[in-house]
């Protein structure tokens, strides 16, 4: 089974990915994981998003996708796979088909977790005001921009898999728990 779950910034998708991997065993790629590891055991893949990224320039789709066929390929995939940070635009969903297709796989689930930004950003400011270490990115301007690239670039994806029927919709502003019980309905009580 091959997941991708979708949403904002602060939407809760880590959490709900880490339930995912615990309860059922599930495996996340991680686009910026993958290509951490790919560097650090200097695989040709890793010696390439290297120099790419020595240059300033941001790794190309086709190292990404070649990442993720690695992955797949191992076979350490068997219980599920949560995709985590790709597909971010529209060719990106459409090479990752493509290169699914060539597999004989799929995506079964696209789960968008829709929340209410503002609410998103008066946690940031109550969280910025009840914690004692305040990260960088806790803040409301920041989330701001990151809601700015997700509507440019990500939200439009939404639309291409809610065609191919493959998508999704879980309220996130619900608790923890009960987001957790609304995608496990979805994708049928998979368990392991």
């Amino acid at each position: 089974m091959i997941v991708i779950l979708l949403g904002p910034p602060g939407a809760g998708k880590g959490t709900q990915a880490t339930r995912l991997m615990d309860k059922h065993g599930f495996v996340q790629l991680s686009t910026g994981d993958m290509l951490r590891d790919a560097i650090a055991k200097g695989t040709e893949l890793g010696k390439k998003a290297k120099s790419i990224m020595d240059a300033g320039k941001l790794v190309e789709d086709s190292i990404i996708l070649d990442m993720i066929r690695e992955r797949l390929v191992d076979g350490n995939h068997k219980k599920g796979v949560i995709l985590d940070g790709f597909p971010r635009t529209l060719t990106q969903a459409e090479e990752l088909d493509a290169m699914l297709t060539e597999m004989e796989l799929g995506i079964d689930h696209v789960i968008e977790m829709q929340v209410d930004e503002q609410m998103l950003a008066d946690r940031i400011v109550k969280r910025a005001a009840e914690s004692e270490q305040v990260r960088d990115d806790d803040t409301v301007e920041v989330l701001q921009q990151r809601l700015k690239v997700y509507h440019d670039s990500t939200a439009p994806i939404i639309p291409y898999y809610r065609v191919k029927g493959a998508l999704s919709v879980v309220d996130g502003m619900q608790t923890i728990e009960s987001v957790a019980s609304a995608i496990d309905d979805i994708i049928g009580g998979w368990e392991v």
